[in-house]
């Protein structure tokens, strides 16, 4: 079987959650016997073009190209250099003639490059993991209102229109019907979490059509547990793993710490922030960051941004994992190497979040958006005896890459056999629809 998995980016080049996943689903399939798997990536400014073709490469490993796109439509998710898609992009297809075309995203890329599969190779199996909630939401896919904050329960083109003014409710209701007709030529859907299923169901994708699969790490060894200086007893280190956006609520966090009182903080007790892009974020947010930052004093150590494969290293200087997001996170790969390592997490109480961290067996659940609940949880903590090492023996282990892929294969061929059935059984592809 021959397999091409798409990403909107290359984990060498932007280390995001869903590049990391789909280069880890790539790895575990050319792992697999009989598996010939290759990998094609979105790349685009400030990366340079290397000629007229829209195809680069790495020239790191074999199997693996770049696609430069950057004219790019982000309200449409349309990519508008169609004749690159249907010269360079096809001419992908046609070399490699793949038996099943996996888009772990289509950012950048746009949703016409499902079109040129479905053209090209129309026995080609189509398989599209979502990683948020950017077909429903053009609120960055976060499904936050604009300006106040809120979560967002539904989308509606007047629900839309509300938060951007500017666009009428008939350009949100022609994007919602482009996008879906554009997702219809897909086969099946992927998501990690059954939270984010729930919420394109609702949205008018069929049920059937999806498959919960959780995303593979790929991490050689675990962490042990932090060496405990001579004389202590308690586990008072927390850590924070994450873009600093205002919706990954490390600010939320830092105010947390603030409130607790010195008698229940310590001399030993220390929040460390691993976290980038704080520079691309509102002048108002980053002012507000730095403010709690301040106020925090030596409470906080901020330790500047990371590479995934710290992560090892890093965990060993670490007791707890805290994750304060203000969205509905779908599956945050940080979970998964914080339970790979044996640390217990601290985590707001909604999303796919609350969906893999269990309360009170492998982590905590706070409200989101709270410092006063989130202190709380932190004070339980350093205070209640024994409570990490019950957590931490509460925590299952992360599925590995090669599992993943394992998972993947097995849909691959149910639904290759599905397909293969005389016409009449099989159902109309409209149906994935509502």
């Amino acid at each position: 079987m021959r397999v091409l998995v798409i990403s909107h980016a290359h984990p060498s080049l932007s280390l995001g959650g869903a590049e990391v996943a789909s280069y880890n689903l790539h790895k575990g399939l050319q792992a697999g016997e009989g598996i010939d798997s290759h990998y094609l990536a979105r790349v685009g400014a400030p990366t340079p073009r290397h000629a007229g073709t829209a195809l680069m490469s790495l020239r790191q490993r074999g199997g693996e190209l770049l696609y430069y796109a950057e004219d790019y439509d982000h309200f449409l998710i349309s990519n508008r250099a169609t004749e690159e898609i249907e010269r360079d992009f096809v001419r992908v297809l046609h070399d490699l003639k793949p038996d099943v075309v996996h888009f772990h995203h289509f950012i950048g890329l746009g949703l016409e490059c499902l079109f040129a599969v479905r053209d090209a190779l129309p026995d080609a199996l189509i398989v599209v993991t979502f990683h948020e909630y950017l077909s429903i939401c053009h609120h960055h896919g976060q499904m936050v209102k604009t300006g106040a904050f809120k979560l967002c329960y539904r989308a509606s083109p007047t629900d839309c229109n509300a938060c951007f003014p500017d666009i009428s409710p008939a350009r949100f209701l022609a994007r919602e019907t482009f996008i879906k007709g554009m997702l219809g030529l897909a086969d099946h859907f992927v998501s990690p979490s059954r939270f984010l299923v729930d919420r394109y169901v609702g949205w008018g994708l069929a049920e059937e059509r999806f498959s919960v699969i959780e995303n593979g790490i790929d991490v050689a060894s675990t962490a042990p547990p932090r060496p405990l200086p001579e004389g202590k007893e308690r586990r008072s280190r927390f850590a924070y793993f994450g873009q600093l956006t205002p919706y990954k609520g490390a600010d939320v966090l830092i105010d947390a710490v603030t409130r607790i009182p010195d008698s229940v903080w310590g001399e030993d007790a220390m929040l460390l922030v691993y976290g980038g892009n704080l520079e691309r974020q509102p002048q108002a947010y980053q002012d507000k960051f730095a403010k709690l930052v301040e106020s925090a004093g030596r409470r906080v150590r901020f330790c500047g941004a990371f590479q995934n494969h710290e992560m090892p290293n890093l965990m060993r200087s670490v007791d707890w994992v805290v994750m304060p997001s203000v969205w509905w996170e779908n599956s945050p790969i940080v979970i998964q190497e914080a339970f790979f390592h044996g640390r217990p997490i601290l985590a707001s109480a909604l999303g796919g979040m609350a969906e893999k961290i269990t309360d009170e067996v492998d982590g905590l659940h706070f409200r989101a958006g709270s410092p006063e609940d989130l202190v709380d949880c932190m004070v339980r903590a350093l205070t209640e005896p024994g409570l990490w090492e019950r957590l931490r023996g509460g925590i299952t282990r992360p599925m590995s890459h090669r599992e993943c892929a394992q998972t993947h294969l097995d849909l691959y061929r149910r639904l290759i056999t599905e397909r293969s059935r005389p016409a009449q059984a099989r159902q109309d592809p409209a149906a994935m629809i509502a």
